[in-house]
């Protein structure tokens, strides 16, 4: 499985989406199912799945799905 895959994976289950949600348009609080709660639960399952800390900036500035990707290979993801 690549990283991306991955990446997708945890969106997918921590919001509830199907692959074709995966756009540059998926924002923060774009759907209801991204509230602050589930931004917690994908940057813990982020962190855990790529052996990553995230400093509290990234997390604030994880902002959509398009972000995400740009914000982990800040740590070395590559993707």
């Amino acid at each position: 499985m690549t990283n991306l895959e991955k990446y997708d994976s945890v969106f997918i289950d921590v919001l509830e989406i199907e692959q074709s949600d995966l756009t540059d348009s998926l924002e923060y609080q774009s759907i209801d199912t991204w509230d602050s709660v589930a931004h917690m639960a994908l940057i813990a399952e982020l962190e855990d799945l790529f052996d990553i800390s995230l400093e509290m900036d990234d997390v604030i500035d994880f902002g959509s799905y398009k972000t995400g990707i740009k914000t982990l290979e800040k740590y070395d993801v590559k993707f």
